[in-house]
């Protein structure tokens, strides 16, 4: 058993004008499977596949108060390709944000609800990814996480050290997953949290299990009203175990 990011879920006061933003920050496509929920995933993709991981958006009244521990780095082809994308950005309502980068190469930006993201210079390794080049997860331990995280999914491991761990679908296709070290501690719930799905036939109880015997816990959290598991890595980002499509 296995399971495979499908997408990441995001809480916003507004989804439908964040979900807007997205899906022209992206060129995707948008949808609504409910009230209060606006999801994003490219045009004519078929979900889940590895090519993409999609955005669900939800409507949630509290306020964002501190930095984002999950974040979306976006692909650019070259240097004025990220100078058009940033402008383009900006008309869109993103404004810049300082998170203590310093002199980068590249820029980082807020959504119009306050998420940070960043627009990458052109690198070679982004060259194929999508519009989205990584999903990026701060944390204390990447080595820890990229342990937990690789047994969890079946995404192939490309590099671990003791700042970075990159992983990407076995597939060699869609966005990488990141684990960047940041000294900053978790606080509250994570406003950005990543969401696995087991595959077809799979028994999600079994693959619960399985996750928590490779570190994940169960956060203290009301699941009367939900029908999938809600867990957290060994660092306490809290994740999504959907069920199987």
């Amino acid at each position: 058993m296995a399971t495979r990011l499908v997408q990441i879920n995001m809480k916003a006061h507004d989804d439908s004008a964040l979900g807007r933003f997205w899906a022209e920050a992206l060129g995707w496509g948008i949808d609504s499977e409910g009230p209060g929920v606006t999801n994003l995933e490219p045009v004519g993709f078929s979900y889940p596949g590895p090519e993409a991981v999609c955005i669900d958006i939800i409507a949630r009244p509290e306020p964002k108060t501190v930095k984002n521990r999950v974040h979306v780095d976006l692909a650019t082809t070259s240097t004025a390709h990220q100078a058009e994308l940033v402008a383009r950005l900006k008309d869109l309502g993103a404004t810049p944000a300082d998170v203590g980068q310093g002199d980068v190469p590249w820029t980082v930006l807020a959504d119009p609800e306050g998420n940070e993201f960043c627009v990458l210079e052109p690198r070679p390794r982004y060259r194929d990814t999508g519009p989205i080049a990584a999903v990026v997860v701060d944390c204390a331990d990447p080595r820890e996480m990229a342990r937990f995280w690789s047994g969890a999914m079946d995404w192939t491991l490309h590099e671990v050290t003791d700042d970075q761990a990159t992983l990407r679908s076995a597939k060699g296709v869609g966005p990488y997953l990141e684990f960047v070290r940041n000294p900053d501690p978790k606080t509250g719930w994570n406003r950005v949290h990543l969401d696995v799905g087991p595959y077809r036939g799979d028994d999600p109880a079994a693959e619960a299990a399985r996750l928590r015997a490779l570190g994940a816990t169960d956060p203290d959290f009301d699941r009367a009203a939900i029908s999938w598991t809600i867990l957290a890595d060994p660092e306490g980002n809290e994740f999504c175990l959907l069920s199987p499509r």
